[in-house]
Parts: structure tokens; C-alpha cells; sequence
């Protein structure tokens, strides 16, 4: 139970800087390290939705 905590809070908060990043890419152009903006902002997506399925399903 405990390694499935840690990885939905890992998940989560790569998924939220992933997203973020990957957001203000498509809008300034530049910001998603030589990668494809909408790329970064669907794969950072991914992770926080899993990161945040993963919480969601750990009985506290």
C-alpha cells in the first residue's frame, strides 16, 4: 500500500509540472525543452490523471 502512495504522489506531481509546462509551451513557445509542446501537455496529463487515480484508490 505504501509504494502505491508514493507513486500516485510522484505520478501527480510530475503529471502537474508536465502539464504545466507543457501548457505554457503551446502558448510562449519554447519553454518544453526542445520537445513537442502538446506532447509534454498530453503526457503530463496522463501522469496526473494516473497520479491522481492512484491516490484516489489507497485506503488511508
Amino acid at each position: 500500500m505504501k509504494s502505491k502512495q508514493i507513486l500516485g504522489i510522484l505520478f501527480t506531481v510530475v503529471g502537474a509540472i508536465g502539464l504545466a509546462v507543457g501548457v505554457m509551451s503551446i502558448f510562449n513557445k519554447g519553454l518544453a525543452f526542445g520537445q513537442n509542446p502538446w506532447g509534454v501537455a498530453i503526457i503530463g496529463g496522463i501522469f496526473f490523471l494516473t497520479g491522481m487515480g492512484l491516490m484516489r484508490t489507497v485506503s488511508q
